[in-house]
C-alpha cells in the first residue's frame, strides 16, 4: 500500500495540468453532492440528533466514492501525495504546486453545484427545511472558534486518508465503497470538519440567508466563515498528510527502501 501510495502521487504530480485542475473540478462538485444530500437529512426533524448525524454520514459519503472509483483530484485525499515526496519521487516544490492547484479545482467544483442548487430551488425542498439546515449548518461553522476547527480539522482528515489508504488494497468496486463508506460516516457522525465540504456548506448557507431562506438560523459572518475554511484546511493538512502519510512512511520505511512489497 506505501508503494501504491507512492506510485499514485507520481502519477498525479506528472499528470498535465489541465487534466488534474478539471479532475479537481469534479472532486469538488462530487464532494459537494455528498454535502447536499446531507442537508436533506439533516432537514428531517423527525429524526434524533444521532440518527441524524449517523444517516448525514452515510450519505455524505457518496462524495469520496465517487472521487475514489470514478476518479478525481480532492486535496484532503491528496495529502497522502506527502508518502511520494518522503521517498524522493518528487521534489516538495511539486507537491504543494499539485496541492494548491487541486485546492482551488475542489472549490471552484463545489461553488458551481453552489450557483446550480440555488437556481434549482434546492432550499425549498421540505417545506424550505433544507433551506433552514444550509443555513444552520453554515452559522454552527463559522462560529466554530479556530483550535476547534483546526483540531476537527485533523480529525477528519485522519479518517478520510484511512479510507483512501484502505482503498489502495481495494480489487473491486465494492472494495473502495466499503473501505471509503464507515470512515466518512464516522467524521459526520463525529462533527469534523472538512475542508472542501465546507467550501459547499459556507457559500451555500451565506446565500441562502441573504436570499431569506435561512429562516431562524444566526446570521453567518463571512468573516467567521473564512477562518473556519483557513483553520479547517490547515487541520486537514495535518491530520492527512502528517499524521498518517508521514506515520505510514516512517513505519514501513525501510521496507519501502529495500524493495519488500507484501500482498498480505
Amino acid at each position: 500500500m506505501l508503494h501504491k501510495a507512492a506510485d499514485v502521487g507520481e502519477i498525479k504530480v506528472s499528470s498535465p495540468p489541465g487534466r488534474s485542475f478539471l479532475l479537481a473540478v469534479m472532486a469538488g462538485l462530487f464532494i459537494a453532492t455528498g454535502a447536499a444530500c446531507m442537508l436533506v437529512v439533516k432537514s428531517d426533524s423527525s429524526l434524533g440528533f444521532a440518527s441524524s448525524q449517523i444517516l448525514g454520514g452515510v450519505v455524505f459519503s457518496v462524495g469520496l466514492v465517487l472521487v475514489v472509483v470514478a476518479g478525481a483530484e480532492l486535496f484532503t485525499g491528496n495529502n497522502l501525495m506527502v508518502i511520494g515526496c518522503l521517498s524522493r519521487r518528487y521534489s516538495p516544490g511539486k507537491l504543494v504546486g499539485s496541492w494548491l492547484m487541486v485546492y482551488a479545482g475542489n472549490f471552484l467544483g463545489s461553488l458551481l453545484l453552489v450557483l446550480i442548487l440555488v437556481g434549482s430551488g434546492f432550499a425549498g425542498l421540505n417545506g424550505g427545511a433544507v433551506g433552514v439546515a444550509a443555513a444552520g449548518v453554515a452559522s454552527s461553522k463559522a462560529s466554530l472558534p479556530p483550535i476547534a476547527a483546526f483540531c476537527r480539522g485533523i480529525a477528519c482528515n485522519v479518517l478520510v486518508c484511512l479510507a483512501v489508504w484502505m482503498s489502495f488494497a481495494g480489487h473491486s468496486i465494492a472494495d473502495k465503497f466499503f473501505s471509503c463508506v464507515m470512515p466518512v460516516m464516522a467524521f459526520v457522525a463525529s462533527g469534523y470538519e472538512h475542508c472542501v465540504a465546507n467550501m459547499f456548506f459556507l457559500p451555500y448557507g451565506l446565500i441562502v440567508q441573504a436570499l431569506g431562506q435561512g429562516g431562524d438560523a444566526m446570521a453567518v459572518p463571512l468573516a467567521g466563515a473564512c477562518s473556519n475554511l483557513l483553520w479547517v484546511s490547515l487541520g486537514n493538512l495535518v491530520g492527512g498528510a502528517m499524521l498518517i502519510g508521514c506515520g505510514y512512511w516512517l513505519a514501513y520505511r525501510k521496507d519501502m527502501a529495500a524493495g519488500v512489497r507484501s500482498n498480505g
